[in-house]
Formats: C-alpha cells, structure tokens, sequence
C-alpha cells in the first residue's frame, strides 16, 4: 500500500519542515532565496523562502524571522532539528538569488537584492557549519523549487528553462 504524499508549500518570507515521504516547495523564487537544510539519513528537510538579507531592515516590532537571512536560517536549522535531524550532519542546498530588473543608472548596492540575498544565506550556512552541496543561483529569471527529504534531490524549474534536478 502506498503512502498519500503531501506537498507542503513554503509562502514567500515563510518557513517550514518536513518528513519523508513528504516533500517541500515554494514558488515565486525572484531576487529572494529558498534554502533547504535537511538531514538525508533521517530523511527530514526545512525550507526557508528568504526575501531580505539583514533583520536590521525590519520596520516594525513584530518581525517575521522568516523573511530575513540572518533570523530565518537560525529558527530553519531548530525547527530541523527538533524534526530529528542531527548537527553535523545537516546540509543545505539553495536556488534564487536573481537580479530580476536591469537598471540603466548606476547599480547601488540597495537594488542588487539577489545577490545580496546569496550572501547573506551563505554567511549564515558558513556560521552553522552548514555545507552547501549544491546551488543554482544568479541570472535573472524566476524559479520554484521542490525538495524530497527521502533522495536529497532539488528540483528547480526555471522560466523558459524548464525542469533539472541537484
């Protein structure tokens, strides 16, 4: 008998954990991150869908950790965590980052989001002894991303590009 497999979806500036056979997606990946960190031989994973590199942006009091690279990675690898996954054996895998608008003026470092983005996530990874074992990042196109806990494999489906797996 096989088992009912649930999709559980990621919003943007949103988080989330999942289990085997379960898998985990979020769409809409512009300039903003999704990072996966996951335990393969527990076959756990969490998503994050950062939007922002710095919380030193957030405007108001009640801020969504989610939405910020250096808050959302730190709650990522708990929320994994308490789903069974192991440190030192967590690693991470990630796609986003682009830079979806040319500008004919000077590029400030305020509008190269994406890449700003991929930093931060990699800066938090590299603080947690996080490996990255795989990413698609850059460009300037939009992606949604789907990860199975149970094979460790990342499907990306790019626009005009269509679907490849890491």
């Amino acid at each position: 008998m096989s088992e009912i497999v649930q999709v559980v979806k990621v919003g943007i500036a949103d988080m989330n954990v999942v289990k085997a056979p379960h898998v985990i997606r979020t769409c809409g990946l512009g300039s903003c991150v999704g990072v996966v960190v996951y335990d393969l031989a527990k076959e756990v994973a969490g998503m994050a869908h950062v939007m922002l590199p710095d919380s030193s942006l957030a405007k108001s009091e009640n801020m969504n950790i989610a939405k910020y690279a250096d808050t959302a990675i730190e709650e990522l690898i708990r929320q994994v965590i308490s789903l069974g996954g192991r440190n030192g054996h967590l690693k991470a895998k990630m796609a986003g980052g682009a830079q979806m608008f040319q500008f004919r003026t000077g590029t400030t470092d305020m509008m190269r989001i994406g890449p700003r983005n991929v930093e931060a996530v990699r800066e938090q990874l590299q603080r947690f002894r996080i490996p990255i074992v795989a990413e698609d990042v850059g460009g300037n196109s939009g992606r949604t991303i789907e990860f199975h806990p149970k094979t460790g494999i990342l499907l990306i489906r790019t626009v005009n590009q269509g679907v490849r797996e890491m």
